[in-house]
């Protein structure tokens, strides 16, 4: 069995006291596969030594986070574009629209999501989508840009029903993570309606752990508690569950 994380930042300061450590846990959990995704040019270089010290396990995606999005957004997608051109990516990522943090941006942040879809496609990559407080802005520009060439993952996915249908509708799959878990989380009252071929497993490490750890540091291990609760909602074995998102996590990264 092996489990697929398609969402953590294994880079993060959260994790410089034990990241070693931190990694064993999830590996002997069969955690083996991690896809990173970029903040913004700060974190470029934690990025490239975490591949470096995992090279079989780590896989980096590129891209400009929507909080990120202020005044020099300009320069910080030119160092996205300065990098997708120098070495290969798994994805862009993550890109989107937040509109929890910074209402006043979202005319840059719609104009930098764009960008990205472009570079997207101009790279035959798939796209991870950051989406908070903003689906119909997302929605929006998913519907102009839909298309065959366009394809990815609705990162954290906490919305409705439709919603989820309609994410579905752009060649999107579900990145599942700790709030399936929440009691107040929702998405577990109707999941079990979107077929696992639309879902893939992640963490957001260090966010959003799932309970029983929840408000807690998140890590990649935790994934066993995401992935034990949607065995619990599907009515599958946990092992069935491993290898259906695994292999929808290689059907969207190549790999």
């Amino acid at each position: 069995m092996i489990i697929t994380d398609t969402h953590t930042h294994l880079y993060s300061e959260a994790f410089d006291d034990d990241r070693d450590k931190m990694m064993q846990r999830a590996f002997k959990s069969n955690i083996l596969r991690f896809f990173i995704p970029a903040i913004d040019s700060t974190y470029t270089k934690a990025m490239f030594k975490l591949e470096e010290d995992y090279p079989d396990n780590v896989f980096l995606m590129m891209g400009l986070h929507p909080t990120s999005v202020k005044e020099n957004y300009k320069e910080e997608l030119e160092h996205v574009e300065k990098l997708l051109s120098k070495r290969p990516f798994i994805a862009i990522g993550e890109i989107g629209i937040d509109l929890y943090w910074d209402k006043t941006t979202l005319n840059i942040q719609q104009e930098a999501f764009r960008h990205q879809i472009k570079l997207a496609k101009k790279y035959h990559l798939p796209i991870v989508i950051h989406c908070r407080d903003s689906f119909d802005e997302i929605f929006e520009i998913l519907e102009q840009e839909k298309g065959e060439e366009l394809f990815g993952i609705f990162h954290c996915f906490t919305g409705t029903l439709q919603q989820a249908q309609r994410a579905i509708s752009y060649n999107m799959k579900l990145g599942i993570g700790g709030v399936v878990t929440f009691k107040n989380g929702k998405i577990d009252q109707f999941l079990n309606q979107i077929d696992l071929k639309y879902i893939v497993l992640e963490t957001d490490s260090p966010y959003l752990a799932p309970t029983p750890y929840r408000g807690k540091r998140n890590e990649s291990s935790y994934i066993i508690n995401v992935l034990e609760k949607l065995s619990n909602i599907y009515g599958v074995t946990k092992e069935e569950i491993a290898e259906i998102t695994t292999a929808n996590s290689k059907a969207i990264f190549k790999v």
